[in-house]
């Protein structure tokens, strides 16, 4: 024992050769910036900067560096505690520490105390030195060399983002995240602790393996701290009275789709920030799951995404219902899948129409049968409606008069449109798709689709989609007037399906004005929705990943509930939400039979509001001095252009009888719910007769009022079992049922 004494006490005599030694290397030059090096972990952010989607680095490890005001003061107090209690008085070499350890290790004959500073321990975690006398003399050097050339804090910080707390864990921030599911600025004394007494022996020390050590040596950095004056009596029993709460936890992985596709790109930034709403995505991608999960074991994925209308920023994308659980491949990002659209394409046909002056909104088209010899289309339900307005076809979504606006316009027009519009997987000549284009015999990819929407929604602007926050906005494009978009606007406008369920509290707010549109291809394989307004665009699509079909792939029923619920998510702008009409549409006269501008000898007229970059050139050709006559047929109905054999038709019933009375609001057995509100309990009651001249309306056999197109009839709610009829002044009538209490089930609103 004497001798070992003795060699003790003559090594600390000698131990101020080293430190000569050492001092003279210190002086030599050194590279700073070396040591600051962090191998971030690449990913992907959302427009506020917070973390979407992280990727291991390239040595496989999580790295997410942060600054040190980033860092909770538990953190950066246990770890100087524990591991270098004069951190901030010692210049990189703690020299009583030294001189403690060679006493210490040499009257032990063994090695029972390190010397070594967190400025050292950085340097160690940069350069390969030997693990020897001479390495340690070295590495001492260099972090006097290096405490020379920088500051304190950015030596802690680089270290603190830099040390291994355990698996494949570089840095407090990616640990923090692991074991507790939060951020390095949220941890508790008692979670800091656990922390800071990681880097001593990650794996050994490592509390989702080892918890019993993890906690012992937590419990010391704790004692350490008390003795530092760091914490007090009873903060250092109620840290160690807690259990180790440490658990795995997943890092972020949001908005999947997306992050594999920038990860080529995140690879060589180290981080993107995208447009993407964080918060937003999230819920966006619980209610697609959710969706998907209640339409049953036939239809297995869905994919939405929502878009800023103004800056066509994408504000949240989900490209399947689960990504590591969807039959087919959740990996498959459907926004970008070829997929049939069926009538979601309609409303660019009609636009198209009525930019080129070929289609008024107002004007009556015939819905019956449509004969082209080997192609016969036929509406979903397989039903004729007779002579309607192209207002009530689009809404209504039926296939006959729709494709009797694509026979005006031409299917090359209509392709280089839809190009024109962003649509761009139209690859096969025009008349490879033919007439059928406007019901959808194509394939498109729904991200695509929802900028063409945007394109409606932005008054005819197109502007290609964003999703990186540093990219420019895309060039602007004109697609269509706006008085053609206001048309649109109002053709498909629409209230959101679904708005209360049974047993929920009322919502303070009005629902939002919006327009909607749903498809369904042929076959039921696909199902879509695209619902807009002047703030937001959400698409929705719903299907199977191999294009089986299933019985419940109607647009109306499949996509629309869910575009619905989406679009309620969103938060509501100062700014309007629908198109102000004032310059862009205009009032005109239009004769009450055929829906068209007036001709001299047309007996009645009414109001009717078109685009006002339209012009008035077709006009009523049904009329003449002492006869009306109409088309024999549906194929290339324009009552604009009649030809010389077309039928007179003199007697009113049977003119009517090309236009059977329907009631068109409210829906048969519609139920309503009671808002409360000073103006929202009522509605506009509206028939497809109501442009023709008077149609008279009864509420539960009592008179309510006459409506015409300068004077509509609105109907206050009150609770009860309703019916409601109506009748025109040749004696048509219709009638309907409806409820109005406080449970509300969905009702649909279109064919598909």
């Amino acid at each position: 024992m004497r001798r070992r004494t003795k060699i003790g006490a003559l090594l600390v005599a000698t131990a101020s050769l080293p430190f000569l030694l050492i001092e003279l290397a210190a002086h030599q030059p050194i590279d700073a910036n070396e040591y600051f090096i962090t191998d971030r972990s690449p990913s992907i952010q959302d427009a506020d900067g917070r973390t979407l989607y992280s990727f291991l680095n390239e040595a496989d490890h999580w790295c997410f560096p942060v600054i040190l005001e980033a860092v909770s003061p538990h953190l950066i107090q246990a770890t100087i505690a524990v591991e270098d209690q004069r951190f901030y008085e010692h210049d990189g070499v703690d020299r009583r520490a030294v001189t403690r350890a060679v006493w210490q290790n040499a009257t032990a004959a063994s090695i029972r105390s390190g010397a070594s500073t967190i400025t050292m321990q950085l340097v160690k975690l940069t350069d390969d030195l030997p693990r020897s006398v001479p390495g340690k003399a070295m590495q001492a050097a260099r972090a006097l060399r290096l405490e020379r050339n920088t500051s304190k804090e950015k030596i802690f910080e680089t270290y603190l983002n830099r040390a291994s707390y355990g698996f494949n864990l570089l840095g407090c921030e990616a640990a923090s995240h692991r074991y507790f599911g939060k951020s390095a600025a949220e941890l508790t004394l008692s979670e800091a602790a656990l922390l800071a007494a990681l880097p001593k022996s990650p794996s050994a020390l490592n509390p989702l393996n080892h918890q019993n050590r993890a906690r012992a040596r937590r419990d010391y950095v704790l004692s350490r701290m008390h003795a530092e004056g760091l914490i007090t009596e009873d903060e250092l029993e109620s840290a160690a009275g807690e259990p180790v709460k440490a658990r795995w936890h997943a890092f972020e992985n949001r908005a999947p789709h997306l992050a594999m596709h920038l990860r080529e790109e995140a690879s060589i930034q180290s981080s993107i920030q995208t447009t993407v709403r964080a918060e937003l995505q999230t819920e966006i991608e619980t209610l697609v799951s959710d969706h998907v999960d209640e339409l049953g074991s036939t239809i297995t994925n869905g994919a939405a995404i929502v878009i800023d209308a103004e800056t066509a920023n994408v504000l949240a994308r989900v490209g399947s219902a689960a990504f590591f659980d969807t039959p087919g491949g959740g990996q498959v990002d459907a926004l970008r899948a070829l997929r049939s659209p069926g009538s979601a394409l309609k409303p660019f046909t009609y636009a198209l129409a009525i930019e080129r002056n070929a289609l008024y909104p107002s004007e009556k088209l015939l819905d019956n049968t449509l004969d082209y010899g080997l192609y016969r289309p036929q509406n979903y339900d397989g039903k004729t409606r007779g002579l309607i307005s192209a207002s009530y076809a689009l809404r209504r979504s039926l296939n006959v008069p729709a494709v009797m606006v694509q026979e005006r316009i031409g299917t090359i027009a209509l392709a280089d449109f839809l190009h024109n519009a962003g649509i761009r997987t139209l690859r096969k000549r025009p008349a490879h798709y033919g007439i059928g284009l406007t019901l959808g015999n194509c394939e498109v990819r729904l991200e695509e689709l929802a900028a063409a929407y945007c394109a409606i929604a932005n008054l005819g602007e197109y502007r290609p989609l964003r999703t990186i926050a540093t990219d420019t906005l895309g060039p602007r494009s004109t697609v269509m007037n706006p008085g053609t978009a206001a048309a649109i606007f109002a053709m498909l406008e629409q209230p959101l399906p679904g708005g209360y369920q049974k047993d929920t509290i009322l919502a303070e707010q009005s629902p939002p004005r919006v327009a909607l549109k749903t498809g369904t291809s042929t076959g039921q394989r696909d199902a879509w929705s695209m619902v807009f307004n002047r703030h937001y665009v959400v698409g929705v699509w719903i299907g199977n990943n191999d294009g089986s079909r299933s019985e419940g792939l109607v647009g109306a029923q499949a996509a629309l509930p869910l575009a619905a619920k989406i679009f309620r998510t969103l938060p509501r702008k100062s700014s309007s939400a629908w198109p102000n009409s004032h310059g862009a549409m205009t009032k005109i006269k239009v004769c009450a039979a055929s829906g068209l501008p007036i001709s001299e000898w047309c007996p009645y007229h009414t109001e009717a509001a078109i685009s006002a970059q339209q012009l008035v050139l077709r006009k009523c050709a049904v009329h003449l001095p002492t006869e009306e006559r109409w088309p024999e047929t549906s194929r290339g109905w324009d009552l604009a252009q009649l030809a010389a054999e077309s039928s007179p038709i003199d007697d009113a019933a049977e003119r009517s009888s090309l236009s059977p009375l329907s009631i068109t609001e409210p829906a048969n057995n519609a139920e309503f719910v009671m808002t409360g509100e000073k103006t929202a309990d009522r509605i506009r009651l509206t028939s497809t007769h109501d442009e023709e001249g008077g149609v008279y309306w009864y509420l539960n056999g009592a008179f309510a009022g006459r409506a015409n197109t300068h004077s509509p009839v609105y109907l206050n709610l009150k609770p009860g079992n309703h019916h409601i009829s109506c009748m025109t002044e040749t004696g048509e009538q219709d009638s309907i049922h409806f409820s109005v209490s406080t449970p509300y089930r969905p009702r649909h609103f279109e064919i598909d």
